[in-house]
């Protein structure tokens, strides 16, 4: 598991988007157990307290449900995780439109070269 941090944003904020991304995309399925705080933390080569809140942050979202005992789990509820799943494709499609409108594009060009590029 690769994990990109820059510092040009607070390091827990990474962390909980790379995790969310990840659980968007499958590779943490619904209901399955999200490893272990310290276990991510070296992975990322952070700190367990900055892991820490960004697990309780994706609990805060309503992706993560966590157990006393259990650990954290990815939430069994698919629609929390499809609502999150088409917001952040959203937001990537307004700035992507956001971009092709400040270099001029129409939304007829725009959905043209939208187009080209998911053919290729």
């Amino acid at each position: 598991m690769e994990w990109k941090l820059t510092d040009s944003r607070p390091i827990w904020q990474q962390l909980t988007e790379q995790i969310t991304l990840r659980i968007l995309k499958g590779e943490y399925p619904p209901g399955g157990r999200l490893p272990a705080v310290r276990d991510l933390a070296v992975q990322a080569g952070v700190n367990p307290n900055t892991m820490q809140r960004a697990m309780a942050q994706l609990e805060q979202d309503g992706l993560a449900v966590g157990s006393r005992t259990a650990g954290r789990a990815v939430t069994e509820d698919t629609a929390v995780i499809q609502a999150a799943r088409r917001k952040r494709a959203r937001e990537a499609v307004a700035q992507c439109l956001q971009i092709l409108a400040d270099l001029g594009y129409t939304r007829e060009e725009a959905v043209a070269l939208l187009k080209e590029e998911w053919e290729k």
